[in-house]
């Protein structure tokens, strides 16, 4: 099937990591901000069937280690094809890239990110022809439905951010029309394993409330998704008894998550941070982290540049988020589970969020409840967490009441997920320890090497 393409093409290069000294030209990705994937249905004129077209430079003539603006555009016909599988179409595109030896796609939508190693280059693989190709291909073999296709490579500056304005209006209403549909009318949700090639314990579970964490497959996408691929990494889950209404613990999701994670993840809580959080892969298009010292969350998407208020970066929060983990205060989210209803319900909600960024704020400021607008903070309005405080005090922010109430004599244990997990000379770190503000710890390690899976803090009675 792919014996014309000069490196190997399959599963077993799925989760291949391509870092940047082996990097031949990196397309989109954190540097470049026009990038998007796009799928359209079309009619069966206006699709060129097994056309490859690159609307910009082609990858021989991209100067070596480059990072450059970049759009995939896939347009399909077919009989039974219609336009609510865009949505699914277009997540295909990060599983089937993944299959190329060499070639890494990470996340999705406007965030996408890809990679060609230099070793593939020099077998070949220096034209997008190729990389088209191969994709068409395995559309045609695994989704039959698919009657023309043609891709379309976009690499001209320009025309890149001409197609990604487009681009998000059409994600915009793919968004909208998903709205509404409560978790209560359906007696299915969905999993999606499309992300286990990166972190092989990450389940992804889909509600009408809950978006996957990459923001890019809805409970309509899944479900369309499984009936036409029931076999693929798209399926459904019967939802079971509610075990919890307000943390969204439900019997199916728990043993889904435990079927498909090899038994290492046995709970799940949809709509908390804490406890057993939703796993998290590597593609989520934000993050909400615990602040210990305000007993609040931040609110963080990959595109943020700097530092948050915590003084961490995207990057490093990350790193200690991704992975398939449940980790206490570090939950990778999307943009449109921002905007749900049920959105950290038990832990508060929006009534808990301290900080986000202005671009994220004005993005989903209409759902955000009017009486707390202004006081959730920016990087506009604060620089740390010390300004931070100040500011929830002078806008009386609903967590300032928390500080009120929260007993000094009664911290609860504490679980301090290690954030550095193999052998790493460091300097100093200071643990975020999921505790009140009134808990009164901090711990501080000095020229330290780490490696542990769990640090579990209690306090003893009668000794401190």
């Amino acid at each position: 099937m792919f014996q014309d393409i000069p490196v190997g093409v399959g599963v077993v290069y799925e989760g291949e990591r391509i870092r940047w000294a082996d990097t031949y030209v990196e397309l989109g990705g954190p540097k470049s901000l026009y990038k998007f994937e796009l799928a359209r249905v079309r009619s069966f004129d206006e699709v060129e069937d097994g056309k490859v077209a690159v609307v910009g430079p082609d990858i021989k003539d991209l100067q070596e280690q480059s990072s450059i603006p970049f759009g995939i555009l896939v347009e399909v016909a077919g009989q039974q094809v219609g336009e609510e599988l865009e949505g699914v179409i277009e997540r295909r595109i990060h599983e089937y890239c993944n299959y190329i030896e060499g070639f890494m796609h990470l996340n999705q939508r406007y965030d996408i990110h890809l990679r060609l190693g230099k070793a593939s280059f020099k077998k070949g693989l220096n034209t997008f022809e190729l990389i088209g190709k191969v994709l068409i291909r395995l559309y045609k073999s695994e989704l039959p439905i698919i009657e023309k296709i043609h891709v379309v490579f976009i690499t001209n500056p320009d025309k890149v951010r001409e197609k990604w304005q487009e681009a998000l209006r059409i994600y915009e209403t793919r968004d909208e029309k998903a709205r509404g549909l409560k978790d209560e009318d359906v007696e299915e949700f969905y999993g999606c394993l499309l992300c286990q090639s990166f972190a092989p314990t990450h389940v992804c579970l889909i509600t009408p409330q809950r978006y996957s964490n990459c923001g890019a497959i809805s409970w309509f996408d899944g479900r369309a998704s499984a009936r036409i691929d029931p076999k693929g990494p798209v399926y459904a889950i019967k939802k079971g008894e509610t075990l919890d209404p307000v943390k969204g613990e439900y019997t199916g999701c728990n043993e889904a998550a435990k079927e498909k994670s090899l038994g290492e993840i046995t709970r799940v809580w949809l709509y908390s941070a804490f406890g057993s959080p939703h796993t998290s892969c590597g593609c989520f298009e934000g993050i909400a982290f615990y602040i210990p010292e305000t007993d609040g969350l931040g609110l963080v998407h990959r595109d943020f540049k700097g530092l948050t208020v915590n003084g961490l970066p995207f990057s490093a929060m990350a790193d200690s988020t991704a992975g398939g983990r449940q980790v206490d205060g570090f939950h990778g989210i999307s943009i449109e589970y921002m905007r749900s209803p049920k959105f950290l319900q038990a832990d508060g909600g929006w009534s808990r969020v301290v900080w986000v960024p202005a671009s994220v704020k004005e993005r989903v400021k209409d759902f955000i409840p009017k009486d707390l607008t202004e006081k959730v903070a920016t990087e506009t309005d604060v620089r740390n967490v010390e300004e931070l405080k100040q500011f929830l005090k002078e806008h009386d922010h609903p967590v300032v009441q928390r500080w009120r109430e929260a007993p000094a004599a009664a911290a609860p244990e504490a679980t301090v997920e290690a954030l550095i997990t193999t052998p790493t000379p460091i300097g100093e770190v200071t643990i975020p320890t999921a505790l009140p503000p009134s808990a009164g710890f901090k711990i501080v390690l000095k020229n330290a090497k780490i490696r542990a899976k769990k640090v579990i803090i209690r306090r003893v009675e009668g000794k401190g």
